[in-house]
């Protein structure tokens, strides 16, 4: 049986357009694919570069945001101790360097000998007092010798000057104890450096016990205000916002590494260390005269000098005969 009928296959020219027609559907959906992974690359690329601009930015920002602490009498990573200072002391209500009476730790009384005043002999002489807050011993070496140290700052026998140190962070249950308080002392030191002395004795002679929560911010306000501060919303600011805690961490970690002012090779070890022109002292903390004797004798080594040995030529042997 004939039939008239063709299939139904496209010409030689309908299949070249086809597959034209396919290969630019093909084209086209390669050039959408290839501008999409341009721009998802390109999007990608300027994130990361904005991330790493705004970290270097963050942290160029931080260094120069970081408070530095400047009072006028610092020295040496500590606040010196001025006869202002001390009059300010003695002129305020709270705060003296007159040892609390009664106590075992007490500066020898008045009918007792004079501690020996290292002027006479070496001049004037460089102490430092490296101080924890928490630390019992240097709540004891103020007790002890805080007289006689404000005698010697008032004879211009000595200068005297206090690191505040956070050793003890560990020991408050959590609170962070010692490191709250040196920043607080921090805070007087830079907003009212001649309230600094009263606010260091304050606390080393009124301490709380090691492993106790020690004194709240708000505690540590009303001490600094009752020692002499007047500006207490400037105060309340810097102590909840924490303003000199990297500056304590900095300069106790200072300490640590060493070395101490005036020596070679002493380091922080513990708190209270004292160093007297560069020699770091190790008798009783509890003993006023035995410190007084300690510093005379630094002082008389460092006015005369320390003795070398005897040198004796030796004889040139005689030639033999």
């Amino acid at each position: 049986m004939s039939s008239d009928e063709t299939p139904n296959v496209p010409t030689p020219s309908h299949s070249r357009a086809a597959v034209r027609e396919k290969a630019q559907q093909v084209n086209a959906q390669q050039s959408r694919a290839r501008i999409i992974r341009r721009a998802i690359i390109g999007l990608v690329a300027v994130v990361v570069v904005a991330a790493a601009g705004g970290a270097v930015a963050w942290a160029v920002g931080s260094a120069v945001s970081k408070p530095a602490l400047s009072p006028s009498n610092l020295k040496e990573d500590g606040v010196v101790v001025t006869k202002a200072d001390l009059e300010a002391a003695r002129a305020g209500s709270a705060a003296t360097p007159t040892p609390s009476p009664g106590t075992a730790a007490a500066a020898p009384a008045a009918s007792a000998s004079p501690s020996p005043d290292p002027a006479p002999t070496a001049g004037t002489v460089d102490i430092h007092v490296y101080v924890d807050y928490l630390s019992p011993g240097a709540g004891d070496f103020e007790r002890a010798n805080a007289k006689q140290l404000a005698t010697w700052v008032d004879q211009g026998a000595a200068t005297v000057t206090y690191h505040p140190v956070a050793l003890l962070t560990a020991n408050s249950n959590g609170t962070k104890y010692s490191l709250r308080a040196a920043s607080a002392a921090a805070c007087v030191a830079a907003r009212q450096p001649d309230v600094f002395y009263a606010f260091n004795h304050a606390l080393l002679v009124d301490q709380p016990k090691q492993d106790t929560d020690g004194r709240s911010d708000k505690e540590l306000i009303d001490l600094a205000v009752s020692s002499g501060v007047k500006d207490s919303d400037g105060m309340q600011s810097c102590v909840e916002g924490s303003t000199y805690a990297s500056w304590v961490k900095d300069v106790t970690q200072r300490a640590v590494d060493g070395p101490l002012p005036g020596s070679k090779k002493a380091a922080l070890t513990g708190a209270p260390t004292i160093v007297v022109n560069g020699q770091v002292y190790a008798g009783s903390l509890t003993d006023a005269a035995e410190f007084s004797q300690f510093v005379l004798s630094v002082a008389s080594d460092s006015y005369y000098g320390t003795p070398g040995p005897t040198v004796t030529p030796t004889p040139t042997p005689t030639p033999a005969s």
